[in-house]
């Protein structure tokens, strides 16, 4: 398939913002590049994209990275992204901890924190997300330096029809988060729910690098979905596209939740009713290396769930791979993609298939607060018209 250019850039009609989108997604695809060759593939003139680069090499968003022989007169300057002088934070607020991470803007992890919680209600978790500047600080992370920051949650946010169920963090249907978030870190907030931060993790980070539609399934406190079309992440009108952990599915014992068989909760709640208990992924690992009937059942029934929720999923958005990912051991995870049984009557059942339909992610149990960093980052490189009204 042919790829398509992004919307010409113009002095007159499009914005600034815009204009240096253009010239920052063309460095990060392509490491480095002249100013005519910036021009060519943004379709501004080579002017245009002298004045924004001296703009952006100012602002320390560029760097000179070396010359490139012409066919004739002095060598071309090429100039890359520079890595050190704007960084973004991560922030993932989960039932039991808050975990941070910083990275640069070529998404290189520079350091991570995990800081546990006795409960999430905003009381608790303000005042250690308050505490992150100085934390990156002692890393040698300057918090001047962080541009952005973004935070991601079990969803849905804002009080909805699917308030106060189990995965839902406590005491946040009052609070306006994306306000005390950024008062707490000082720097702007995009508040994000935890599926699409992994979703972009595994395109910027993982195994949906090269994709650009795809879904991916996010095993959190419960199980979301994460929509990327053309490389953007579909959030819906408020920000809960995703939450199919809770629609019907029909399984081999009758219709459920999704999230009833097929999540992290349900997992530990299967372990728990045999006697085993487990807090973290290194105890899921521990425990999946012994294979208890316990956890064999649960990879049964999860994959019996999972079959129609992909089904579903390829026919509504043809997606080029369904990636499934996060804080389970990477083994279970493998496990549990072999034993999902992928229908014939999709349309995702093709010949010409580039990639698998199913994918095991590999972004890793940080994976969503990896991806609610990289969310900052992608905006920041990303073309994007404002309204100057």
């Amino acid at each position: 398939m042919a790829s398509v250019l992004p919307p010409p850039g113009s002095n007159a009609l499009r914005s600034r913002t815009y204009n240096r989108g253009l010239v920052l997604g063309h460095l990060r695809q392509e490491g480095e590049a002249g100013r005519a060759e910036i021009a060519r593939a943004s379709r501004l003139s080579i002017q245009a994209v002298s004045n924004i680069i001296a703009e952006l090499s100012d602002e320390g968003w560029v760097v000179e990275a070396g010359k490139r022989e012409g066919q004739r007169g002095l060598p071309a300057v090429t100039y890359a992204l520079s890595r050190g002088s704007h960084l973004a934070l991560g922030v993932e607020i989960r039932p039991d901890a808050v975990l941070a991470a910083w990275i640069d803007l070529g998404g290189q992890v520079l350091h991570t924190e995990r800081l546990a919680l006795p409960s999430a209600r905003p009381e608790h978790v303000l005042p250690l997300v308050a505490d992150l500047p100085a934390r990156g600080a002692a890393a040698g992370l300057r918090h001047a330096t962080v541009f952005g920051a973004g935070v991601v949650m079990p969803g849905p946010i804002g009080e909805t029809g699917l308030s106060d169920i189990a995965t839902q963090l406590p005491g946040w249907g009052d609070v306006a988060p994306d306000a005390v978030l950024r008062d707490a870190l000082g720097v702007p907030v995009t508040l994000e729910n935890d599926a699409n931060a992994a979703a972009m993790a595994e395109r910027i980070l993982g195994a949906a690098q090269g994709l650009g539609t795809f879904a991916c399934l996010y095993f959190g406190t419960g199980l979301g979905l994460g929509l990327v079309i053309d490389g953007t992440v579909f959030a819906g009108a408020y920000g809960n596209a995703g939450e199919i952990g809770h629609i019907p599915v029909a399984t081999s014992g009758g219709s459920c939740a999704l999230e009833q068989r097929a999540s992290r909760v349900s997992l530990v709640r299967a372990l728990e009713a045999d006697g085993i208990s487990v807090r973290t992924v290194d105890d899921m690992a521990r425990k999946f290396a012994a294979r208890p009937p316990a956890m064999v059942a649960w990879l049964e029934g999860a994959a019996d769930a999972l079959g129609p929720a992909v089904a579903m999923l390829e026919n509504l958005f043809d997606p080029e791979a369904i990636v499934m990912t996060g804080a389970l051991p990477p083994a279970l995870l493998d496990e549990l993609v072999r034993r999902v049984s992928l229908p014939d009557r999709s349309v995702s059942n093709r010949q010409d298939r580039a990639h698998p339909r199913l994918i095991a992610g590999t972004a890793g149990r940080m994976a969503a607060t990896l991806g609610a960093a990289a969310l900052v980052v992608n905006t920041a490189l990303s073309p994007r018209l404002v309204d100057a009204r």
